[in-house]
């Protein structure tokens, strides 16, 4: 997060980018006036949502193994479209709410043979959910009404969040962890955080822009339709991965319940 912060200031002040989704602001020195502070006070709802999504998502991925955490995770979707109904009133054709209910069939017949239920891991699961579906439809929402550019929402994000998170990995020992490592000074190392960060950044840029110029619901499927890229890349480059007919229905199913909503979208239904 600092290393997004760092990168969009300084492209801020080459005049490459602008925060505002109207004409570029003058530049400053003072870091805050990038953006008004009325304006970072406007995106707290945004940053409070994000580090509930960071800390709830990091714990559970540790409660549940990882075919029934993805196949749970997959039905952030019907989250998405609860919370996007709520803030915004949006609502949705019957086509849209099939190819998201082919898309959750989908999700559950993958991860049928690995149906086992642990209450604490399905309750953090759910949670992060809602926390997943609250962050995107902040940055539909906020991406609105602030005036603020995809940009300027990250910007602002990174200013509130990067802190918080600092004091997060102070207090947990993490920081302290990554101060110990050994090869923190590598320059191979150095090489490979430089590449991760510019990645990160590239990603989380294209997940403010997706949202805002389409939907919440639309990157939350999006999300999903990577994670079977993902699946079939892995298996193609590394392999080791056993056949399960019912993992390859799953996957086809949820494939075409994305792409019933592509269609929708394209459609205008």
């Amino acid at each position: 997060m600092i290393s997004s912060c760092l990168f969009l200031y300084v492209m801020r002040r080459m005049k490459i980018i602008s925060f505002s989704s109207g004409q570029p602001e003058s530049i400053t020195d003072d870091a805050t006036a990038l953006v008004p502070i009325k304006t970072l006070i406007e995106t707290l709802p945004l940053a409070s949502s994000y580090l509930l999504y960071m800390l709830i998502t990091m714990e559970s991925v540790r409660a549940l193994n990882v075919p029934m955490y993805t196949t749970l995770r997959r039905t952030t979707v019907a989250f998405t479209m609860v919370v996007e109904y709520f803030l915004t009133r949006q609502k949705h054709s019957f086509a849209v709410l099939s190819s998201v209910g082919i898309i959750i069939l989908g999700a559950f017949i993958a991860g049928a043979r690995d149906l086992s239920f642990d209450s604490y891991g399905y309750a953090i699961v759910f949670v992060a959910n809602i926390c997943t579906a609250v962050y995107l439809a902040s940055i539909a929402r906020i991406g609105k009404s602030s005036g603020l550019s995809s940009f300027g929402l990250m910007w602002s994000n990174g200013i509130i969040c990067g802190p918080a998170l600092l004091i997060w990995t102070a207090m947990n020992g993490d920081l302290q962890a990554l101060m110990d490592f050994p090869y923190l000074f590598s320059p191979a190392f150095q090489a490979v955080m430089l590449l991760s960060c510019i990645m990160a950044f590239f990603l989380n840029y294209f997940v403010f822009l997706n949202t805002t110029l389409n939907s919440a619901l639309t990157q939350t499927i999006c999300g999903n339709l990577k994670d079977l890229f993902t699946i079939g890349i892995g298996w193609l480059i590394f392999g080791g991965l056993p056949f399960d007919l019912l993992n390859v229905v799953g996957q086809s199913t949820g494939f075409l319940g994305s792409c019933l909503y592509a269609y929708c979208k394209l459609k205008g239904k």
